[in-house]
């Protein structure tokens, strides 16, 4: 439950910190005289809400510390009170705009005040409700899905032993993390990993970039290197990407697992390294040997622990926690205003199937995060097609919409086409009524003005009739 914790921060007179008192009575309050105080309490505890009294001394301040506290703290929810002509300001307008869920104008009206922290109340407890990442060693391995629960055990088992590890994970699925975790849990987690990808490296410098060369050994080389497997030495090695190495280079990989010593290029002596081995590999590798591109021993003797790491598709439940974990992550990323997602956009982020798994989920976050236009995000601003309702229900939106249209057509008929009349027979405000006539298209009545010159007669006032 989230606690009802309220920071008032004074933009100019300290004195206004007293103001709202009617206003948060039974909430927990904590003030602040200055910014830096602000950021103080902050950085020590969370609040749910944030309320900025600010006086018109404060119009003309620099607003760059402000806006970069608002920013910092973004899961608080601010509301603004300020005076009038404070908000005429495009700096200030801007700044509202940006950070906060609300403002209301001098003199504060404590009633409704209130009625406005309450709601966003609600809202914080709302965000406050969604799960929060799994507080693991490795934060790619949060979830509760019974698979990555499944994962974490292993990796535990995993890790104890000293033998080689083989992982499979389609790309982008965190075969890397899942490496890091076996690493730290593992005796080894006080000495080096070093991950290698072996699809990235060209194939005339492997040899020399694993195993490392002697002076002289290769062009412009004054002194000799250390490889990557030698600085190893003492915790783990990951190959990623296993089944990209060629297959000259899996007899030299093949020699060093089996006898724990390296050559380096251009040398004649062995150099014994005390290296763990962690392979992945995004390809089946029982099906790599049958087509004869992988080394059938070296494959016996790298499957020795293997671990398959589950593809966003099995770990659905996962989903939003992950996506709002990213959020979290890259929070100063995003767009000054927004604040979160969508329920359009969690429905979305579920019913995708994510075939880059992680890595795209992380991509289509981060980009949303900065395309965003309104405060959430949208299925639209993550790349997403909007969740479709069932037949059914867009059966029953449209006879929905075609018996709303088809009440304004009447009673517009009825009134004569007159604004006023229509919108009290139809129960609604004149504003309502011409948004409605927006929604569906449906042109406006032109409207009746009233003229102060007599007509041609020299009668009464008569009237024109203008366009909307």
């Amino acid at each position: 439950m989230t606690t009802k914790t309220i920071l008032c921060v004074a933009i100019g007179d300290r004195i206004l910190l007293e103001a709202p008192n009617a206003a948060v009575d039974g909430w927990e309050v904590c003030r602040a005289a200055t910014l830096a105080e602000a950021s103080r309490q902050l950085r020590a505890r969370s609040f749910a809400l944030g309320l900025l009294m600010v006086d018109e001394a404060a119009a003309g301040e620099p607003l760059e510390a402000l806006d970069h506290l608002l920013h910092d703290h973004w899961q608080t929810h601010w509301i603004a009170v300020l005076p009038a002509p404070v908000l005429e300001q495009p700096l200030w307008r801007q700044l509202v705009l940006d950070h906060c869920g609300d403002f209301h104008t001098w003199p504060i009206d404590a009633a409704r005040l209130r009625y406005a922290l309450g709601h966003a109340f609600g809202l914080a407890t709302l965000r406050a409700a969604v799960p929060a990442p799994h507080a693991g060693d490795e934060p790619s391995l949060t979830g509760q899905s019974s698979a990555i629960v499944r994962l974490r055990r292993q990796i535990v088992k995993v890790a104890a032993a000293s033998a080689p590890v083989l992982i499979w994970g389609e790309s982008g699925s965190g075969k890397e993390l899942a490496a890091q975790a076996v690493h730290a849990h593992s005796a080894r987690r006080k000495g080096p990993f070093v991950p290698i990808n072996c699809g990235a490296i060209p194939a005339a410098l492997i040899q020399s970039e694993l195993f490392g060369y002697e002076r002289g050994a290769v062009t412009r080389a004054p002194h000799a290197k250390r490889g990557l497997i030698e600085s190893a030495q003492g915790g783990s090695i990951f190959l990623d990407e296993i089944g990209d190495l060629p297959m000259e280079l899996q007899a030299n990989l093949l020699r060093f697992l089996q006898e724990k010593t390296i050559y380096r290029l251009g040398s004649t002596h062995s150099i014994a390294v005390d290296v763990r081995v962690i392979a992945a590999s995004h390809v089946d590798l029982a099906q790599a040997v049958r087509r004869g591109v992988f080394r059938e021993d070296l494959y016996y003797r790298l499957n020795v622990l293997a671990l398959d790491v589950p593809s966003l598709r099995e770990r659905k439940e996962d989903l939003l926690p992950l996506a709002e974990h990213f959020f979290r992550t890259f929070s100063s990323e995003r767009a000054r205003r927004v604040k979160g997602f969508s329920g359009r956009a969690a429905q979305a982020i579920r019913d995708y199937d994510w075939p880059g798994n992680v890595r795209e989920l992380i991509n289509r976050v981060r980009r949303a995060m900065v395309m965003a236009e309104g405060r959430l995000i949208v299925p639209q601003d993550l790349g997403l097609s909007p969740v479709r309702a069932p037949d059914g229900a867009a059966q029953l939106d449209d006879a929905r919409i075609r018996a709303e249209r088809d009440a304004i057509d009447a009673s517009l008929l009825r009134a004569g086409r007159n604004i006023t009349l229509a919108a009290r027979d139809l129960g609604v405000s004149r504003m309502t009524l011409y948004r409605l006539l927006a929604k569906h298209g449906i042109p406006a009545p032109s409207r009746v003005c009233y003229t102060s010159a007599p007509n041609e007669k020299g009668g009464a006032p008569g009237r024109s009739v203008t366009g909307k």
